[in-house]
């Protein structure tokens, strides 16, 4: 088959990491956004999701010779909206190219229809002008008298002022429409400082007009703006900087939507180990933003996705870490944490002075200060950073990272926790970002039991849960949480998006936090017995939302 030419603004369907053909749009790439070495590639705005990267040239198919082939093999609901809105697009795009057109053609018709009137008007003057000269020579002298009487008056006035009777406005003030069109730069300035990064549309440049007949590109006007000192500030002024009495603080990034799309990829290089449900989303995300990422898992055979994207094969976690500036590490608990360090070809035997390793995992306060003493003794440099999300948030890089330890290294880390994540924190020495992993995470679990436990209790009296799902949609607990998790349990589908047994498991570390301190947890403990009960019904690799059946069984 000949190859096909594609270009600036094509609709194509682009293949994405280990995800279906994905429909998208050839669009200009921000300018700090380096294109990959080696590789004939165009950067791809995909419809329906915040996703965009640069996609290699044999992986894209244009967009319609190939579209009833692709909708036959994608059934998905999100699929469907993607494409839904292609055709919304396409159909604003012809809607204009008509408008357009239709305003050129009456356009025409107003100026030939104007060229007629003008004609006729100028041969209905000329027979005016000839029949009022013949009345004014048979006119009496009270005639004469009449117009001579005018013309006096006529006269009477200056030359001046007749000029300015005559005169549609007075000379260099404009007409209100014109001045409406002045937009004073006070306030476009005011309009980009209060306005939400994510949202925010700059007005058009006399070198490139904004195009804003697509709703789906508007974050990639903030990082294509040719203004590029507020565009600054504006981000800026999105960042939230908080001291805490503990000495710890915060620091809360833009939104990834528009970060993502202009971040510069570190020229470190990064180890990634461990590819679970999280792990996995975060090392396409380091990819699809242009970083340098080697790769290991117990399991060998998930690395294979990520090497056919250009990830590179560690053998063992001693090997990454040796072999890389930065390493992260997402795995699944403690034992699974500590074994990853001091195994047999662990990460201790990789570290070297000036190494970095960044942990990720989910785990208590002793466990993650024992890592960060070890690896601080063979001269390596150690954060913390656990992450708040699911499988899908980590696929869309909207994770929230805690960091806590090495504030440099937090630093260093900047570009990777903007690919992977929407927000980040810092929190202090080491072991602060447990702990408020756990209590986020007691929180979480805690309030799924109760979901689950009003869903059963409206069964059992005879109450619709599906009302009681659109009531609580519409008051003060309405969530993204809480309908996903609602409508996992109306449908009985528990495919996991966070893994129930873990959440078990997070309870669990925070009652044992609590009895640390001498702080009572019965919610928490209370909640802790209903997940261990739907443990015992064989949910545990089930989604959280599974707790359901523990109520029903």
């Amino acid at each position: 088959m000949a190859a096909v030419s594609l270009r600036l603004g094509d609709l194509v369907w682009g293949k994405l990491g280990r995800y279906p053909p994905w429909p998208g749009k050839i669009v200009n790439p921000p300018k700090d956004l380096k294109k990959p070495r080696g590789k004939k590639c165009f950067f791809v705005k995909f419809f329906g999701t915040e996703d965009h990267a640069w996609i290699k040239v044999e992986q894209l198919k244009p967009y319609h010779p190939h579209k009833e082939e692709m909708i036959k093999i994608n059934k998905g609901k999100r699929f469907q909206q993607a494409v839904d809105a292609v055709e919304e697009f396409l159909r604003k795009t012809k809607g204009k190219d008509q408008a357009s057109s239709h305003n050129s053609t009456e356009e025409k018709n107003r100026r030939n229809s104007s060229e007629e009137r003008g004609k006729q008007s100028a041969g209905e003057e000329k027979r005016k002008a000839s029949l009022s000269e013949g009345k004014v020579k048979k006119g009496t002298g009270e005639g004469k008298k009449r117009v001579s009487s005018v013309s006096s008056e006529r006269g009477s006035k200056s030359p001046l002022k007749r000029a300015q009777d005559q005169s549609p406005r007075k000379r260099g003030r404009p007409p209100k429409d014109e001045k409406d069109l002045t937009i004073p730069e006070s306030t476009t300035v005011k309009r980009v400082m209060t306005g939400t990064v994510a949202g925010f549309k700059w007005p058009p440049s006399v070198s490139e007009p904004v195009k804003d007949s697509d709703p789906h590109f508007h974050h990639f006007l903030l990082s294509q703006t040719e203004k590029p000192a507020v565009c600054y500030q504006a981000i800026t002024k999105k960042l939230k900087v908080c001291e805490e009495e503990t000495g710890s603080t915060s620091i809360q990034a833009a939104d990834s939507t528009a970060i993502n799309g202009s971040i510069t990829p570190t020229d470190k290089k990064i180890g990634f180990l461990g590819l679970g449900l999280m792990g996995s989303g975060i090392v396409s995300n380091l990819l699809k933003m242009g970083h340098t990422v080697t790769v290991w898992n117990r399991t060998a055979e998930k690395c294979d996705l990520f090497i056919q994207e250009g990830a590179r094969l560690g053998r063992t976690p001693a090997e990454v870490v040796s072999t890389c500036d930065i390493t992260f590490a997402c795995v699944s608990d403690p034992k699974a944490a500590k074994d990853l360090v001091f195994g047999p070809s662990g990460v201790l035997q990789g570290i070297r002075p000036g190494k970095c390793y960044v942990d990720m995992s989910t785990v208590d306060a002793d466990t993650v200060t024992e890592l960060a003493q070890v690896i601080v003794s063979r001269g390596g440099r150690f954060l913390e950073a656990p992450v708040s999300g699911n499988q899908q948030l980590s696929n869309d890089g909207m994770l929230v990272i805690l960091a806590a330890g090495d504030r440099g290294l937090y630093e260093d880390c900047s570009s990777c926790f903007q690919a992977m994540g929407k927000t980040s924190f810092f929190l202090g020495e080491v072991g602060n970002a447990a702990k408020m992993m756990l209590i986020v995470n007691m929180v979480q679990g805690s309030f799924m039991a109760t979901i689950a436990e009003g869903l059963t209790l409206a069964q059992v009296t005879g109450q619709s849960q599906q009302t009681l799902l659109d009531i609580l949609n519409q008051g003060q607990l309405a969530s993204i949480f809480l309908d996903q998790k609602c409508q996992n349990i109306l449908q009985g589908n528990f495919k996991p998006d966070f893994y129930l047994k873990y959440i078990q498991k997070d309870l669990r570390l925070a009652i044992a936090l609590g009895d640390s301190v001498n702080h009572p947890t019965p919610m928490a403990a209370a909640a802790n017995e209903v997940y261990k009960r739907a443990k015992a019904l064989d949910q545990s690799d089930n989604d959280m939302s599974a707790v359901y059946r523990a109520y029903i069984h």
